[in-house]
């Protein structure tokens, strides 16, 4: 008779380890009645003699859990994600779990609808802004689904955790450091998606400068320049060929505040003696722009880290904190016009006023 070959099964553990499959189940499970000390004893070393992998599916089905953490993302493109990406796999992976992640701008895929991610194939959900409609987000909540939002807030009715970061007094910093420091008093915005609440939050802080300084608003100075330099770049061609004067411009996020500045540079301005530009995130190419890009840092990592432990707790199921609101920091450079940039200031002066960053749910 031939030799069997293959991957070890648990089948082959129980036999070798003289135990009943349900005993090797439990032990790799950690499930409840335990087995005895000797027991455990040979049951492990035979999973050491063997290098046997307990198989996820297995696991799942004898635990009821799948050792999976979802992630719903519009997508997983552009400098933002790699951070909170990060912070996420991170956190992950010291808690070990796998990540799964599901992304909703596409989809269907060769015809056929993406099967996406819920309570039949993870242990609970991170869920980005605006990656999951109201009515799932509902379903999942009323049968209490572990899930944490991300850069979002719930929907009324809906006692869902979420973790995001302090947009509104970061944003006022930022423009009334322009207006003081540099006196520029004709200040373009570059508004994020619609909808989106960051988005919503900087314009907030971008407005209450002007209001503090006594400035006028003037809507021709509000344009939609999303998060990123492709929808940014139209956005200030259009304003300059109507003809808007501005002395400054302040994106929605970093990738917006790159392509005005390659917009400006194309034009024959200069940053900052013509046009000072100012971003939001301080993402790595941040540093790296020519000028060296003013801004706000934003703890990315960290919202993916404190997300994932949320989460855990969550499906622990330990109790979890309402609403984490993260400080920002005002970074300054040379997109400025600031050659000896100030240290780093907190942008968390009592946070947005929606918010209160230790409620317990």
């Amino acid at each position: 008779m031939p030799k069997k070959t293959g991957s070890p099964t648990i089948r082959d553990v129980a036999r070798l380890a003289g135990v009943s499959v349900t005993a090797v189940s439990r032990v790799l499970n950690e499930s409840n009645p335990p087995v005895s000390k000797d027991t455990l004893a040979r049951i492990q070393k035979v999973i050491a003699d063997l290098h046997y992998v307990p198989h996820a599916a297995a696991r799942s089905l004898s635990s009821n859990h799948k050792h999976a953490i979802g992630l719903l993302l519009p997508e997983i493109g552009g400098n933002f994600f790699r951070p909170l990406l990060r912070g996420i796999e991170t956190a992950v992976a010291e808690y070990g779990y796998d990540l799964l992640i599901h992304t909703t701008q596409m989809p269907y895929h060769a015809g056929v609808a993406r099967r996406p991610l819920a309570e039949h194939n993870t242990d609970g959900l991170l869920v980005f802004s605006d990656s999951l409609d109201t009515k799932e987000l509902a379903r999942l909540n009323g049968i209490r689904f572990p899930m944490v939002l991300l850069y979002q807030t719930p929907p009324d009715g809906l006692n869902i955790p979420t973790v995001t970061i302090e947009n509104q007094s970061g944003a006022q910093q930022l423009v009334s450091h322009l207006i003081e420091v540099h006196n520029c008093h004709r200040i373009a915005y570059l508004r994020g998606p619609k909808g989106h609440e960051d988005s919503v939050w900087r314009e907030k802080g971008y407005l209450k400068a002007l209001q503090e300084h006594n400035i006028l608003f003037d809507p021709s100075l509000v344009r939609r320049g999303g998060f990123n330099h492709d929808e940014a770049r139209p956005a200030v061609e259009q304003m300059l060929l109507d003809g808007v004067e501005f002395d400054a411009i302040f994106t929605g996020d970093d990738d917006a505040a790159l392509g005005a500045l390659l917009v400006l540079r194309e034009a024959g301005l200069r940053v900052p003696e013509d046009i000072a530009v100012a971003g939001f995130d301080d993402q790595d190419t941040a540093r790296t722009s020519i000028p060296p890009l003013t801004t706000v840092r934003a703890p990315t990592e960290q919202v993916g880290k404190e997300a994932v432990q949320e989460l855990v707790r969550s499906i622990n199921s330990e109790n979890t904190t309402a609403r984490i609101v993260l400080p920002t920091e005002l970074i300054l450079r040379m997109s400025y016009g600031c050659c000896h940039p100030a240290e780093p200031r907190s942008a968390d002066k009592g946070g947005d006023p929606q918010v209160d960053t230790k409620s317990q749910l």
